[in-house]
């Protein structure tokens, strides 16, 4: 009989922990939930604040949609069944500007949307030409101002395009060395940038008939922005790190490039955005992230609306996205890391807060997964931020890793941010703690830290994430044996060099639009990007005087090394892949009897748009990740 009770006993005993064990296991959400075309996004309010104008997907393509507030009636604007429209904005005369990338016939097309009549037509159609929106203007509502790189790809020379009949006239034309252009409020271009690869130089013109003079130069490593001018004399707002280490927010001369006064600084970021209204003339906020996004206001509208919604979204990230001209609605979006977000219309008149939709109603955000600000000591001794999302549960020692470096380093904006990552959420609902490195090099954190990075590719980035996985193994947050590593572009290239290069660290590794050999990357830089070639031969290294280095590095000519399983996802038509260099890189490491599973699609650049593909690359890392990080009985 006492037998009996024991073996009872042991099996209520399995039973209840059989049962806490399901109890404490999310539920797995579908990839599609988490992946799918959002369901409405990319809210604006026409000028005269009557309409709001989204994306919704019709036929899995996104298109145009736009709701009356008077009546809260909907109407498809636009019907694409082959590709999305990509971008829009509303005109000051009630029409909207949008654009499609046909990626297979590699053009760019501009139409113009009537509101009164819902017709749509043809603005702008070019094949192989990269165009660029800089701005529109209230005095000349049907004129906008474009960059073109078509009389020479190298370089981008600056038109007005007339909406209504579709005239191009030539506005400023490049000598070869402009790469930046910063209009005024009225659509007129005052300053610009021109570069010689490394020096970079601001010039300034108080008018369109007055010749353009040098008034900032700098070098590279140095950096002044401008973001709009003050309305005082000729001088104008900009982020600059001149003389810092942190970005800051300030007034300069524009007849003399001296800077004035500093209008706002913080010692621990670099500040990184800041909100001019162009209707009022006058700065709204300035923001900048820590372990989180702050925001600092000098608009007491602005700062209203925000304490307002504060109360409400606990917790939350609040951003305004757009106004009507007068500015009293204002479309608000809120997100935190677990929740993708909502979209509202706020009538500060009435004080009333009436939601738009949901970004994607199918997450339950109480479903998803805290992500975590974490810091640790590189091996020198650096500092070294990012994040660790743990998946839900008990567990939370001895967890299987993704490791997720990010992209490019030496971008305006090349770092990890505390939000919502449907790819971070999807891991982590799978039972993966992902972490997320701001390597040296990365933005945000000073000019120092930034400049660090510099060719370092090869060298202390990657030391930076290795210190990390190795900070995750020590504090038992990772099981050693079940690490892996996934990125894309440079952030590929990191964990190709991470399998290649630290053996026995991966267990295998991910990789999308992947940089694997640095001299082609470089040589086969488009032509548009050549102003910054000089730049790049500093930041990462020259192909002819550094060649030792670039070859040591770069995965091509390593896949002897390789040993653990990788996946790897390309598009056809990405414009900095050499296709045939990735095929024949795939064959050499079959050769190698390394387990390689290769998808490349036709029809899509770097990111894949097309939801199918979308779908069936998350569904290929699910399984391939299980595959390679769970114990097999």
């Amino acid at each position: 009989m006492l037998k009996q009770f024991k073996i009872l006993f042991l099996i209520l005993g399995i039973a209840t922990g059989l049962s806490s064990c399901l109890r404490n296991k999310p539920a797995e959400i579908p990839i599609s939930d988490f992946f799918k075309t959002p369901q409405k996004t990319f809210f604006k309010i026409s000028p005269d604040g009557k309409y709001v104008s989204y994306f919704k997907p019709y036929k899995d393509r996104q298109n145009l949609f736009i709701e009356s507030l008077a009546d809260g009636k909907e109407q498809m604007a636009t019907g694409f069944e082959g590709y999305s429209v990509r971008d829009y904005f509303w005109t000051f005369d009630n029409q909207i500007i949008f654009s499609q990338d046909i990626v297979t016939a590699d053009e760019f097309k501009l139409f113009a949307l009537d509101l009164a009549t819902l017709k749509v037509r043809p603005i702008l159609s070019e094949s192989k030409v990269k165009i660029r929106i800089l701005s529109r203007s209230k005095m000349e509502p049907d004129i906008i101002t474009i960059g073109m790189n078509k009389r020479d790809p190298s370089y981008f020379d600056i038109y007005k395009l007339n909406i209504k009949t579709g005239e191009l006239k030539p506005y400023l034309m490049n000598p070869g060395n402009l790469t930046e252009w910063f209009p005024d409020q009225n659509g007129k271009i005052r300053l610009v940038k021109a570069s010689d690869g490394v020096d970079e130089t601001i010039l300034y013109r108080p008018n369109d008939n007055t010749p353009f003079k040098r008034i900032i130069v700098n070098n590279f490593k140095d950096r002044v922005e401008p973001i709009a001018f003050t309305g005082d004399k000729n001088y104008f707002y900009a982020l600059s790190n001149i003389n810092r280490d942190k970005t800051a927010l300030v007034e300069i001369n524009a007849e003399n490039g001296k800077e004035e006064k500093v209008i706002y600084a913080n010692d621990k970021a670099d500040i990184i955005n800041v909100e001019y209204s162009k209707s009022k003339h006058r700065l709204e906020y300035a923001s900048w992230e820590e372990d989180r996004p702050q925001v600092h206001f000098f608009d007491t509208i602005g700062e209203r609306i925000y304490n307002t919604l504060k109360v409400k979204f606990k917790g939350d990230q609040i951003k305004i996205i757009d106004r009507d001209s007068a500015e009293n609605k204002f479309i608000i979006g809120v997100y935190t890391d677990r929740c993708p977000g909502s979209f509202y219309l706020h009538d500060i008149r009435t004080n009333i807060l009436t939601k738009l939709g949901d970004i994607n109603p199918s997450l339950k955000c109480d479903d998803l997964c805290a992500m975590q600000p974490i810091s640790y000591k590189a091996s020198d001794g650096t500092l070294i931020n990012g994040y660790l999302t743990l998946p839900k549960g008990d567990k939370k020692t001895n967890l299987p890793v993704v490791v997720m470096p990010h992209d490019w380093p030496f971008g305006p904006m090349s770092r990890n941010s505390w939000g919502y990552n449907p790819e971070v959420q999807f891991l982590a609902n799978r039972g993966y703690a992902v972490f997320q490195v701001n390597y040296r090099g990365s933005t945000g954190y000073g000019k120092a830290f930034h400049s660090a990075g510099f060719k370092q590719v090869g060298g202390k980035i990657q030391q930076d994430i290795t210190d990390g996985v190795n900070w995750l193994i020590k504090n038992k947050t990772a099981d050693p044996k079940k690490i892996a590593i996934f990125g894309g572009g440079f952030g590929g290239f990191s964990a190709l060099y991470g399998v290649s290069f630290h053996p026995g660290l991966y267990n295998c590794a991910i990789v999308q639009y992947g940089l694997i050999n640095f001299f082609t990357y470089i040589k086969d830089a488009p032509p548009y990007f050549k102003p910054s070639l000089q730049m790049m031969y500093e930041m990462v290294g020259n192909p002819e005087t550094d060649a030792d280095q670039l070859r040591a590095i770069s995965p091509v000519f390593h896949t002897d090394k390789i040993k653990v399983p990788l996946l790897i996802f390309e598009g056809a038509k990405d414009p900095r892949a050499n296709i045939s260099e990735l095929n024949q890189f795939v064959i050499e490491l079959r050769k190698q009897n390394v387990p390689v599973y290769y998808f490349l699609k036709d029809n899509e650049r770097a990111f894949f748009r097309n939801e199918h593909n979308r779908m069936q690359m998350y569904h290929e890392i699910e399984k391939f990740l299980d595959n390679n990080m769970r114990a097999k009985p």
